[in-house]
């Protein structure tokens, strides 16, 4: 009977978060929300396997499906689980959805600050993690998260109560996601210490110079290893090589600068460190499965994509 109580509070719950996330997120695509650091999602129709890059963040998927490709490991994040990034890593996406039941989702970047201090906070009171730090994780979505999400929806209907009431929401959901089953990787990782920590440092030292020349010896010198042990260390955390990381680095800011910049594919390619435009459209079309024209056009006739209220110091697809 309290199994049958609690799966039926679920479901109200969910069928709640549905119904105000329709009317939150009303456009296909990031919608911004009353909150700097949280954006919305819609999508009315599926989307077929599709490369991105996720910043630091947690994504929770309240209807519909993604799943997520990153090397020979796959992560479906739905009503049931979540999806944590603790550092930028570029893979492949797929979205199940339809104009009836569209994929509605919540993305919170990750405010590193704020995790650190409960990190710390939640180590002195259970003691530190012996968790592997992970790069990205899917994990269940327990009932204290729904009710904690649940709240912080209802409080963004009001742009008052968003501004007063949403930082203690989130810093609640923060609390559940670094104590739940798999937190103990989240609290690993932001605890920066060991290989996961001096590959962090390189993909740090990618976002803030992919315009500029960069060597996997100046990348492995920034992290402190030795070429082999970084590139096996580098592949373990973003499933990548450093330069494979670095090219999906170039490709999804250039996306962004023609989107969101006005930038013809010429700028778009010199400002990310390109010197031949005609290279620069071919690795693009290779990487997109579409003509940097082309992915514009489609993009802007499909999704909105507005940029983030404050600015990040990690290139990503959205």
């Amino acid at each position: 009977m309290a199994s049958t109580d609690a799966l039926n509070r679920r479901m109200n719950v969910g069928d709640e978060v549905i119904a105000l996330l329709e009317r939150l997120a009303p456009e296909e695509g990031y919608n911004l929300s009353p909150l700097a650091d949280v954006r919305l999602l819609r999508s009315n129709r599926p989307l077929a396997r599709t490369p991105v890059l996720y910043e630091p963040g947690i994504v929770l998927v309240c209807q519909g499906c993604k799943r997520g490709y990153l090397g020979e490991q796959l992560y479906v994040y739905d009503a049931q689980h979540y999806l944590v990034v603790s550092v930028p890593v570029p893979f492949i996406m797929q979205t199940e959805a339809s104009a009836q039941a569209p994929m509605l989702a919540v993305y919170m970047r990750l405010d590193f600050q704020l995790a650190g201090e409960l990190m710390m906070a939640v180590d002195d009171a259970f003691g530190p993690s012996q968790a592997e730090p992970l790069g990205m994780y899917a994990s269940p979505m327990g009932e204290p998260l729904s009710g904690t999400l649940l709240r912080l929806l209802q409080a963004m209907r009001d742009p008052i109560e968003a501004r007063i009431l949403g930082p203690g929401l989130i810093r609640e959901l923060y609390y559940r996601v670094l104590t739940a089953e798999q937190g103990g990787s989240l609290r690993a990782a932001l605890a920066q210490q060991g290989h996961f920590a001096r590959v962090g440092r390189a993909i740090r030292m990618i976002h803030q110079g992919y315009s500029s020349p960069l060597s996997v010896s100046a990348l492995a010198e920034e992290a402190r290893m030795s070429l082999a042990s970084f590139h096996r260390h580098f592949r373990g955390v973003t499933a990548s090589t450093p330069l494979q990381y670095l090219k999906s680095t170039r490709l999804h800011q250039a996306r962004l600068l023609m989107l969101r910049g006005e930038m013809s594919v010429a700028q778009a390619a010199f400002e990310v460190g390109y010197e031949s435009a005609s290279q620069f459209t071919r690795e693009f079309k290779r990487f997109f499965g579409r003509t940097p024209v082309e992915e514009v056009r489609w993009i802007r006739a499909t999704y909105v994509l507005p940029a983030p209220q404050t600015p990040s110091s990690f290139v990503s697809s959205h």
